[in-house]
């Protein structure tokens, strides 16, 4: 569960995610955070990409987030599933907290509902937006 803030994705992410939940579901793979993210995504106010605030995680932003329990900062970037890699920190947006980080801004709050209960993640920093460094492509 998350705090249901007003976030922001852009028009071209809009789309590619929107094709990957198409192809997830032809293909009958199954995935329990599918559902989260085309709701996610479907609320989200869409804005060109040239448009959108550079504080705003969108898809490829490198992000650090802090665990506001543990006071721990953790650093990934947001990825497509076939562009996963744990080793480089590359998580998939299928994963619960990249879900849980696209569209909100530097300084959010967001509750993250893990199987030991609820946390609390602050999005500290966006150290890489795609949009902001002009790579509209990614």
């Amino acid at each position: 569960m998350k705090t249901k803030k007003r976030v922001s994705i852009t028009n071209f992410d809009y789309i590619r995610l929107k094709n990957m939940i198409l192809e997830y579901s032809k293909r009958n793979k199954s995935n329990a955070n599918i559902e989260d993210l085309l709701g996610e995504i479907e609320r989200a106010q869409k804005v060109d990409s040239n448009q959108i605030k550079t504080n705003v995680v969108t898809m490829n932003s490198i992000i650090e987030i802090k665990n506001l329990d543990e006071l721990e900062f953790k650093e990934f970037q947001l990825v497509f599933p076939n562009d996963a890699n744990s080793e480089e920190n590359k998580i998939s947006i299928l994963a619960p907290i990249a879900t849980a980080c696209l569209g909100y801004k530097t300084g959010d709050v967001i509750d993250w509902k893990i199987p030991s209960g609820v946390h609390q993640f602050q999005i500290t920093s966006i150290k890489y937006q795609p949009e902001a460094n002009g790579d509209f492509h990614l």
